[in-house]
């Protein structure tokens, strides 16, 4: 039994470590994922490494590569927009709820998740500051009281983790949301369901605007100056954003 009750786990944290890799940009689009190397790295058997692989794979963040394999897929804009659409109903949903059933319960535990972020706003880290813009949504799907809602945009998470990781990490100037949110809860906390509703939908369609246009330019950029690429390696390997 201790086995079964494990393994889930060791997948979980399999799958995280690989998606850093990728979020982080250490991991390419077309980068050759290699099964035996990643078990190596990690400490692990095949067998959690080639779980965690086939979830990503599923996910769309790998695909199959040349040959044989897998390599990281390339962002899809289309499917970006298409994922942000569909967002932006379902967190305007969660946000309305929010405001309408915990009120309250926003306006005690949202303050220090907005300050968190602004933190990590100001640290320049990509990770946490992916890590506390999640934390602020999901509290919004818990306060929703909605059981559908968060395992519905969880399912687009992983996605939308290396959407952020991609512009982040080579943004200059990393955009503040943190601002927004602070409206959001506002909204939330003084139980304006129709504002909440409207601010969420906003937020969500405004990062789409965001993201597909810097991805957009991204694509369409010329290869960096020496002294930007020698830049950009320098922050990847300190760990932190441009």
């Amino acid at each position: 039994m201790k086995l079964l009750e494990t393994q889930p786990k060791l997948v979980e944290q399999v799958y995280e470590a690989i998606l850093e890799e990728i979020t982080s940009g250490r991991m390419r689009p077309g980068a050759r994922v290699i099964q035996e190397q990643l078990a190596r790295e990690l400490g692990v058997s095949r067998q959690p490494v080639q779980q965690a692989l086939l979830l990503l794979r599923n996910q769309g963040v790998l695909q199959d590569a040349p040959g044989r394999g897998l390599q990281v897929a390339p962002l899809d804009l289309d499917y970006v927009r298409n994922m942000y659409d569909m967002r932006a109903v379902i967190e305007g949903l969660a946000c309305r709820r929010a405001a309408e059933v915990n009120a309250a319960a926003a306006k005690a535990k949202g303050p220090a998740l907005i300050r968190a972020g602004r933190k990590e706003v100001q640290n320049g880290s990509v990770r946490g500051m992916i890590a506390a813009d999640r934390d602020f949504h999901r509290m919004i799907y818990e306060l929703s009281d909605n059981p559908l809602v968060e395992p519905i945009l969880e399912s687009q998470w992983t996605n939308t983790q290396r959407i952020m990781g991609e512009v982040l990490l080579r943004d200059d100037q990393p955009r503040n949301v943190w601002k927004q949110h602070e409206e959001i809860l506002d909204a939330i906390a003084s139980g304006n369901g129709a504002e909440a509703e409207a601010l969420g939908r906003a937020h969500i369609s405004r990062a789409a605007d965001f993201m597909i246009e810097r991805l957009r330019q991204l694509d369409n950029s010329e290869v960096a100056p020496e002294s930007m690429r020698k830049h950009l390696a320098g922050r990847r390997k300190a760990g932190t954003s441009p």
